[in-house]
């Protein structure tokens, strides 16, 4: 009999997971499992409603990133309603809704980055878990954690002034948006007291990357041999090949740079991707059709978005587009904790999204909506913190919803995350007959390393305690650990 490692839950993650790990009489590792122990039931909860309830109630997936499920609903329901696929609305409507989504992209990166992955790289893997969190880092570096709350409250603001609440807004309708932005918002975010303005959330993003590369330089290992293996990689691209997180053609590209999926429109994902069930798991295995299961599965996120864009329209997250890619010689980046980088990247690029959305007269004026000849079915994707957001609504003759479809970004990297489990655990976990602290977050590392949101991907209550015990061949327990969720 072959003895098993629970992790239950995965911490400093959003919602709950645990991980299993099946270790042969030799003690190595046979078997590494990633199990999303909540089940999802939205798209089931809004059939029946009226369609253009839908941007408020898939919100409340996840209190982290609501914005992401907000406007992938809207921008579904913009084909429903006659607006177009995600381009067709009013310059105001569109515009308001990009602030608002970069506000997002802005705090929900900052939250992940600072909060909850930076303990790791700050204290270390095996740190004492009493020093390796937040409160750790606020102790130990001070300024690092003033700057990730005013950071995180800036884009907050933002997504207020937008969607009218930080958290479940409601700014985003079929057709567009409900608000314009004040002229006193917009002059606390471009001209704010220091440091709440944009060009102080600018400077400190640049900081940030260059923390970033300092660290990498010491500790090449880990950031670049830690959870690294070659995948495909997907996500949405401007149709000039730039990146674009609101709207665009889904490409993919393969471990190696060949393009595997060529700038395809969004509402036809279902020709090119399907869903594996799986008997362990209530969180499916997306993969490309034309390459098949095995094999067809790809990542989604920052490091995807870096592998699959062209370039990045804004001048100083271009400058840093260049040198990340230059690191791996224009070839794809496939390692893990490469995605801290990307995400850094990304959150000087949405401070400048949103330095130039703010100097837009756009947002102060015009027309909010727009229809058109209605429609039964609508398709929105965009691009969210964690990746490739799909939402896909149908309507009846009485405007409710008779199906609804959501792959979210935490599904889509599914298999990458599996992957990266195994391959962690065998590196930290063969030969070894105690269980020891660092171990359990050596593969908590890897997980957070996509910044997965388990609530999105899934819906139910789950256990908080983490409990991991080693049993030998005979069923006898021979170790045990206890961390309090």
């Amino acid at each position: 009999m072959n003895k098993k490692i629970t992790i239950e839950p995965v911490t400093r993650v959003e919602g709950h997971g645990k991980v299993t790990i099946h270790l042969d009489e030799q003690n190595q590792v046979v078997q590494s499992r990633l199990h999303i122990v909540e089940f999802r039931g939205f798209e089931r909860f809004v059939q029946g409603r009226p369609y253009w309830e839908a941007p408020v109630l898939v919100q409340r997936l996840c209190g982290i990133c609501p914005v992401s499920h907000h406007l992938a609903a809207a921008k579904a329901l913009d084909m429903i309603v006659g607006a177009g696929t995600g381009d067709g609305l009013t310059p105001t409507g569109e515009k308001m809704r990009r602030l608002m989504h970069y506000g997002q992209m802005f705090q929900s990166h900052v939250l992940h980055f600072f909060h909850l992955a930076s303990p790791d790289l700050l204290f270390g893997i095996d740190a004492d878990p009493a020093l390796r969190n937040v409160v750790g880092v606020a102790i130990k570096h001070k300024e690092l954690a003033v700057q990730a709350v005013m950071m995180r409250k800036f884009g907050q603001e933002i997504i207020k002034a937008t969607a009218g609440k930080k958290i479940h807004g409601t700014g985003a309708i079929p057709g567009g948006i409900n608000k314009h932005l004040t002229q006193t918002e917009k002059d606390s975010f471009l001209n704010g007291e220091d440091p709440m303005n944009v060009d102080k959330m600018i400077d400190w993003s640049l900081g940030a990357l260059e923390f970033f590369k300092g660290y990498h330089a010491e500790n090449k290992d880990l950031i670049d041999k830690f959870a690294a293996f070659p995948s495909n990689h997907l996500s949405l691209v401007r149709k000039d090949g730039a990146m674009d997180l609101y709207h665009g053609v889904i490409r993919a590209v393969g471990a190696n740079g060949e393009r595997v999926l060529d700038d395809v429109e969004s509402h036809t994902y279902l020709d090119h991707i399907d869903e594996e069930v799986k008997t362990w798991s209530y969180m499916k295995f997306p993969y490309l059709k034309t390459i098949g299961k095995k094999d067809g599965w790809y990542r989604v996120g920052p490091l995807a978005r870096m592998n699959t864009a062209d370039f990045i329209p804004t001048p100083l997250a271009q400058k840093e587009f260049e040198e990340f890619r230059a690191y791996t010689n224009g070839k794809p980046n496939n390692m893990s904790m490469h995605q801290h980088w990307a995400r850094l990247i990304e959150i000087l690029h949405s401070a400048e999204m949103m330095k130039q959305l703010l100097n837009d007269p756009d947002l102060m004026s015009g027309e909010l909506t727009t229809t058109g000849t209605k429609g039964r079915e609508g398709v929105g994707l965009l691009e969210a913190p964690r990746g490739t957001l799909f939402h896909h609504y149908r309507i009846n003759d009485n405007d409710q919803i008779d199906l609804a479809n959501l792959i979210v970004s935490t599904t889509n990297n599914n298999t990458p995350m599996n992957t990266a489990v195994n391959l962690v655990a065998k590196q930290f976990m063969n030969d070894q007959s105690e269980i020891t602290e660092g171990m359990m977050n050596a593969v908590e590392v890897a997980i957070r390393s996509y910044d997965p949101c388990l609530s999105c991907a899934t819906h139910a209550l789950g256990k908080m305690p983490l409990e991991i015990k080693l049993i030998d061949a005979t069923n006898k327990v021979i170790d045990r650990k206890l961390k309090n969720g």
